[in-house]
């Protein structure tokens, strides 16, 4: 087994170097002032119809509402300031998928399958080309998710806004009974990663602004590829293979690790999971934390560091599973497993998050 029990200690190793400092606060997006935020905004929302009946409280990655022997998965999320980079290249055909792919992969994580789809965008002026690629791009990431996009709105607000904002909401279903909301994570399940395509649409305020600081050109080549061309690589959509996996393994919980990256992992459980042995990153994130000089508490907690989805299942589960992750095109590995005790560990940079 690739995975490790408590106890081993891994020194730091050279993944990352230099005087940490950057922080995706000081970029201007402070996780721990959103939530204090969002608990204020949630505490004066109080309303409940009466009959309306809730699979999942707020806070989970998909909120379920009972619709005879269904439960309706809805999720609602945008591509976020990865825009602001679309619009600075004049480059808008991938971000369609990013749409999609934020909402679609919170669906899944409920066990539900996305059906439908619905976009907002906010635009300043009439760009055909702009028009033509997000299009195309939305069409490309239906194709890929299985959902038909049955409708949406377009804002035109050249007082509010400069550039470009997309976002949407996905619909999807699960049979009551089927739903996967983390109660069944138990001691000694292991932690299946699937890779990432790479940063996906998390934490571009800090990579805009570590570009920016250092005036770093777009063109600029990492390896074999631009920077532009990575940056603006689409979200990874894991609808086909999670429901696959779902179909053949007796799943206990889904995490889309997205904003928050490790942290997203309490959300399913009162338990201590324990990352022992990680997904190794793709370039671009070491390139980032180079950039920046950024410590790997910060780099976990702001991006997905290569794991774009974690499954959480029984051990003798394991080797189907990541089977079926690599027979759809996807990297996966066992990355870790659950532990009594609360939080997330990640024992080869001394890493522990025990809160959302």
């Amino acid at each position: 087994m690739a995975w490790r029990r408590p106890g081993v200690q891994i020194p730091a190793g050279p993944l990352f170097k230099g005087d940490f400092m950057k922080t995706y606060a000081e970029a201007g997006v402070d996780i721990d002032k959103k939530d204090i935020f969002l608990n204020n905004l949630l505490r004066e929302i109080k309303y409940k119809k009466r009959g309306f009946n809730l699979g999942t409280g707020i806070g989970h990655y998909s909120s379920l509402i009972r619709f005879g022997e269904y439960y309706l998965a809805l999720n609602t999320d945008g591509v976020g300031t990865k825009m602001l980079i679309a619009d600075e290249l004049g480059k808008w055909d991938t971000v369609g998928i990013d749409a999609i792919a934020m909402n679609v992969n919170d669906t899944i994580c409920v066990g539900a399958e996305p059906f439908a789809f619905l976009d907002y965008l906010i635009i300043r002026d009439y760009n055909i080309k702009k028009a033509r690629e997000i299009g195309k791009s939305l069409n490309r990431g239906a194709a890929e998710a299985g959902v038909t996009i049955v409708g949406g709105e377009t804002a035109v607000m050249p007082d509010m806004v400069n550039g470009t904002d997309l976002s949407g909401t996905s619909i999807g279903y699960v049979s009551i009974g089927k739903e996967i909301t983390g109660k069944k994570i138990r001691r000694n399940d292991v932690i299946v990663g699937l890779e990432s395509s790479g940063l996906h649409s998390n934490g571009f305020t800090l990579v805009r602004k570590l570009i920016k600081e250092n005036n770093i050109s777009y063109d600029e080549r990492i390896g074999n590829s631009k920077l532009s061309n990575i940056l603006l690589k689409p979200t990874r959509l894991y609808v086909k293979t999670v429901l696959d996996v779902i179909k053949n393994v007796d799943v206990h919980g889904i995490a889309h690790i997205t904003g928050g990256g490790l942290r997203n992992l309490i959300r399913l459980s009162k338990k201590l999971f324990i990352i022992n042995d990680p997904i190794k990153p793709q370039r671009i994130f070491t390139y980032i934390a180079d950039l920046g000089d950024i410590d790997p508490l910060e780099m976990y907690q702001t991006f997905n560091m290569g794991m774009g989805m974690a499954l959480i299942i029984p051990e003798d589960q394991s080797k189907e599973t990541i089977e079926i992750s690599i027979k759809n095109g996807i990297g996966a590995k066992i990355v870790g497993y659950v532990e009594n005790g609360f939080g997330v560990s990640v024992p080869e940079f001394n890493i522990f998050y025990d809160r959302y």
